[in-house]
């Protein structure tokens, strides 16, 4: 089909199967067993595959989705033999995905328009957010955009020091305050320098706790305001990381924050040690927010703009 045409680089297209390794081997050795003696799709086999795909983090909703349309294809075809199941189950989920609006991007890059273009980063602490704000940022400067970040997670002093080792080692200029400052103060700074400087980009990290969904709300609101008094229609993308490997809890976070503030795009962090990645299916399709960036290893390189039919080749290869 022209959905799996390949467009990544051959160095990239590697690294992303390596990622998914796991998460490949563990689905097709439960999908060898749900199959096991059977010829046909039928209703055992579409029960089993559910299993399969709900205990591969999809997600209910997703995979009833799925089922359904496997389940019309099975109407219309008459017969389908299980053989057919890996290239019928790529193909619709990557029908899935596509209902999406994605984009079809394998490259890091900012709409022109927006000069700087600010991207607040949000999730809990743990996921991965610093270092994916680092690699992000080695990203772009790496594209020849002049790229800023501002240490708006003040909450706590690890925060402010784990973004200036990535600042120092993508040597990009980071804005920062003391610990316990106001995270709106810090942005605010960081929006003035950007302007100042003429940046490209300004990627913002934001405080990493859930504990009261209404505080969070508050602080999200005020950080926006704040920048809106520099750059009027700050941010242009709130960016929310979660991590992969926890399966179904990435779906609860994901949950909670699109509640808190206004979510426009995901990444979803450590990929490559787990079995888990078809959370990435479920999110993207139970949320609707397009997942934007992966990350498939620890290296610089191996967070990934994230390109959906990429993604279910290597898923399915």
């Amino acid at each position: 089909m022209s959905f799996f045409k390949k467009i990544f680089s051959k160095e990239k297209k590697e690294t992303l199967d390596k990622g998914l390794e796991k998460s490949k081997n563990t689905f097709f050795d439960k999908l060898s067993k749900a199959v096991a003696g059977k010829s046909k799709v039928d209703d055992d086999v579409l029960d089993n595959l559910e299993e399969v795909l709900v205990s591969s983090d999809v997600g209910v909703n997703t995979t009833l989705k799925i089922i359904e349309r496997i389940e019309a294809r099975v109407a219309k075809d008459k017969y389908l033999g299980t053989d057919e199941l890996n290239a019928i189950l790529r193909e619709e989920i990557s029908g899935l995905l596509s209902e999406i609006d994605s984009g079809n991007a394998t490259e890091f890059t900012v709409p022109s328009q927006n000069k700087p273009h600010v991207i607040m980063v949000v999730g809990v602490n743990g996921v991965g957010k610093t270092t994916t704000i680092g690699k992000l940022a080695y990203q772009f400067k790496k594209a020849g955009k002049n790229v800023i970040l501002g240490a708006a997670d003040t909450f706590r002093a690890a925060a402010i020091d784990q973004l200036q080792i990535w600042a120092d080692r993508t040597q990009v200029p980071i804005v920062k305050q003391n610990m316990g400052s106001d995270p709106a103060s810090v942005a605010f700074d960081t929006l003035q320098s950007a302007v100042n400087q003429n940046a490209d980009v300004v990627i913002i990290d934001t405080a990493g706790r859930l504990h009261n969904k209404v505080n969070l709300m508050n602080e999200l609101t005020k950080v926006k305001r704040v920048m809106q008094k520099v750059v009027g229609d700050a941010p242009h993308e709130v960016l929310l990381v979660l991590d992969g490997s926890t399966g179904q809890n990435a779906f609860e976070q994901a949950k909670q924050f699109t509640a808190a503030t206004e979510v426009t795009s995901l990444a979803v962090t450590k990929l490559d040690g787990t079995a888990k990645g078809g959370v990435v299916i479920g999110i993207s399709d139970q949320f609707q927010i397009p997942v934007k960036y992966i990350g498939v290893g620890e290296g610089m390189e191996d967070l990934q703009v994230f390109n959906k039919f990429e993604f279910v080749d290597s898923f399915f290869k």
